[in-house]
């Protein structure tokens, strides 16, 4: 049996969906789902405790001799990415000293924060309820990932700096943000199969995107189809089949910029498949 930690999110049902349904099959291997949030997979992949799991980029860094990338499922902005928000306006001059609503220390979206605000000061929020913590001034400002994104304006909320354009005007590479890994004990051969087999399971979905989209749907928090569509198709991009080049270049950049900054001794060794 594997073990395949994800997350409740659209983008990730609608990539798992002809797996978690018996379209796509591994020949000879069983798979059981397992849906957390990300932050919550960040932490049980620091005990190695699942097969394969979904990860921040961010976490990689400290699972890399335990963990390996797998090619397919990245998920990858290309000119969009985590956004900072606030009740009102902030001259983003003023973040290194407002108070932050972050999704969880190990995300790639904190990672972000850290190389382009510095060290302001933080609260860890459940995803979910950080437009909600600022909103009721528990924080100054909140950390947007997934549909926030999208509809944070819907919310009240304004957009005080996207961190995925300001990757894109200073890289021109698409944005690394969460990966799929597999445990480096299971060999070469069944890492194979597990990519071969959420490559499938992607490309399945492409090919059946109305059907996908609407098993997606259950996991999209009350947005609609269309809103749910768009943000599907934001995330299950190119990249998501094969990180590519680009892909590549992209996570060696985000790792070399996290070791120019300090945050990281070393970049650890990249080697999807």
């Amino acid at each position: 049996m594997i073990r395949i930690g994800h997350s409740p999110d659209p983008d990730d049902a609608f990539m798992f969906y002809a797996l978690t349904t018996g379209k796509v099959t591994i020949p000879g291997v069983a798979i059981e789902h397992v849906l957390e949030d990300i932050e919550s997979l960040n932490r049980r992949a620091r005990t190695a405790e699942l097969e394969v799991t979904a990860v921040s980029f961010a976490t990689y860094l400290l699972i890399a001799d335990q963990y390996r990338m797998m090619d397919p499922g990245a998920s990858m902005g290309k000119g969009y990415g985590p956004i900072l928000v606030a009740r009102e306006p902030i001259d983003p001059r003023e973040l290194p000293e407002r108070v932050v609503a972050i999704p969880g220390k190990h995300t790639t979206a904190a990672l972000l924060l850290r190389l382009y605000v510095g060290d302001p000061p933080l609260i860890e929020v459940a995803f979910d309820k950080i437009p909600q913590a600022v909103l009721e001034g528990q924080a100054d400002v909140g950390l947007l990932i997934h549909e926030g994104q999208i509809t944070h304006r819907q919310l009240g909320l304004v957009k005080v700096l996207d961190l995925g354009e300001a990757w894109q005007r200073d890289t021109s590479l698409p944005l690394p943000l969460g990966v799929n890994v597999m445990r480096r004990d299971l060999g070469e051969t069944l890492h194979r199969q597990l990519s071969q087999g959420l490559r499938d399971s992607i490309a399945w979905a492409h090919a059946h995107v109305d059907e996908a989209l609407e098993y997606a749907m259950r996991y999209g928090r009350g947005i609609d189809k269309e809103t749910c569509r768009k943000f599907v198709l934001m995330y299950v991009n190119d990249y998501t089949l094969a990180l590519g080049r680009d892909g590549r270049a992209a996570i060696e950049r985000l790792f070399g910029e996290a070791q120019k900054k300090g945050l990281i001794a070393a970049v650890p060794l990249i080697d999807p498949i």
